[in-house]
């Protein structure tokens, strides 16, 4: 089998490893290209100079080699429609169809979309430039905090969670006027703030049928405690399954997936692939209630690092499960292990930074870690590897004994490794304990 991986960042580079450790790719001589690459990538896949966003030169490529199954890992082409585009040439693909990916790629449709289903969510109004007075008035019949988010994609970064009026039309006038997020902040939505603990579920979903992946937690913010502004994700952790009960677990399933996939085959919008449900999780512990944030129509990055080694059954038939329609005849098994993963980041990330930073500490066999590269490149003479992004490396620890112990194997690990203004939070995971704690 010949696979095409779409991507070069940390969420690719987990999944590189997924589909070449699983069974079914080690036993039947398979072949597995990258967009790009990078040099963590490059170890288990062939790099192909086409970026991911080049639909038409990724079909030419696809068909010219005779790809057999495409796996779209970022939201950008899929928002684009490769998914179509394959499935129409005879390839199959892992990902949603360009309507289903809406789910992500317009935060309005979402929110439209969970009210219509009555899928819980927060109470919430849509904005553009032309009606800004309208926005003002809304968030003055809400209690501070509010959020606001734009309306398309921003990397994870398109959410403000504004304490005061003041940051609320300071962040505003950034994404309508400004445009620090380009057209993606034309609309916007503004939405109550809900308390209690986030959590993001994966779905694998053939669109009738799905299996649920070990949950985990994100550290959005770039500060420690919590603090400063959204980032891509500094760190996360999995299982965080033991956060919530089974009548919580069943909530998600019978409240969030099943009417999402429901709903899409209504719309005539088939969802197939991985659906991210980015939840809140409110309430009491004898009575959680879960809450939909957002949405992706992909693997979450750096949830991914923490989830795929969890994953003991074969994880390239998952995702051919997927694409194939025969989910329910898959059966999910997973390792008796914790995962824990630290990001480490170029300093002054998400804002200025620089690159091009040798990092040193990568030949190092971890053995109880994994060290996923995200923002790493190659110097010209391919001696050295050097930073080229926001976030440069995941450092993943694993341990059978529990979450703490393994983010602790992967700060242990993550000391070995240094580039010039490196920047990494060092309390990933420390909500775990206090929130199993306020339980």
């Amino acid at each position: 089998m010949k696979i095409l991986l779409t991507g070069n960042g940390g969420r690719e580079h987990s999944l590189a490893l997924g589909i070449c450790l699983s069974e079914s790719f080690r036993k039947s001589g398979s072949t597995m290209y990258c967009t790009l690459g990078n040099p963590g990538i490059d170890e288990v896949a062939k790099p192909v100079n086409i970026k991911p966003a080049d639909i038409d030169g990724l079909l030419a490529f696809a068909l010219k080699e005779k790809i057999d199954f495409a796996v779209i890992g970022p939201e950008i082409p899929l928002s684009m429609g490769i998914a179509d585009v394959f499935t129409q040439n005879g390839i199959g693909v892992f990902g949603p169809s360009k309507a289903a990916a809406e789910i992500e790629t317009s935060k309005i449709f979402a929110k439209d979309f969970m009210i219509k289903y009555g899928i819980p969510t927060a109470r919430f109004k849509s904005f553009d430039s032309s009606n800004i007075s309208e926005a003002e008035d809304f968030i003055s019949s809400l209690s501070f905090p509010v959020v606001i988010k734009a309306d398309g994609l921003a990397a994870g970064k398109g959410v403000c969670i504004a304490n005061n009026l003041i940051e609320a039309d300071d962040f505003i006038k950034d994404i309508t006027a400004n445009k620090i997020f380009g057209d993606s902040g034309n609309s916007f939505i503004i939405e109550e703030y809900l308390s209690g603990f986030e959590m993001s579920v994966f779905a694998i979903t053939d669109g009738d049928d799905y299996v649920v992946l070990p949950a985990a937690q994100d550290h959005k913010r770039i500060g420690e405690g919590d603090t400063g502004k959204n980032t891509g994700g500094m760190g996360s952790y999995a299982p965080a399954d033991a956060l919530i009960d089974d009548n919580t677990r069943k909530k998600i399933c019978d409240k969030i997936i099943e009417p999402v996939l429901e709903g899409m085959k209504k719309e005539g919008r088939k969802y197939k692939g991985c659906l991210y449900c980015g939840l809140m999780i409110s309430g009491d512990k004898s009575k959680y209630e879960p809450y939909v944030i957002e949405f992706n129509c992909r693997f979450g990055d750096p949830e991914t690092q923490a989830v795929v080694p969890l994953v003991k059954s074969d994880f390239l038939g998952l995702l051919l499960a997927s694409a194939n329609g025969t989910i329910k005849d898959y059966e999910l098994k997973t390792k008796n292990l914790f995962a824990g993963c630290v990001v480490a980041a170029s300093l002054g990330y998400p804002d200025k930074y620089e690159t091009g930073k040798t990092i040193t500490g990568l030949n190092r066999e971890p053995g109880d870690a994994i060290i996923v590269h995200s923002g790493t490149k190659y110097s010209e003479d391919r001696h050295e590897v050097l930073t080229s992004g926001g976030r440069v490396l995941s450092v993943v620890g694993l341990s059978p004994d529990s979450i703490d112990s393994a983010i602790q194997t992967a700060y242990r690990h993550l000391g070995n490794i240094d580039f010039e203004n490196i920047y990494y939070r060092r309390d990933i995971g420390k909500k775990f304990g206090r929130i199993l704690g306020n339980g």
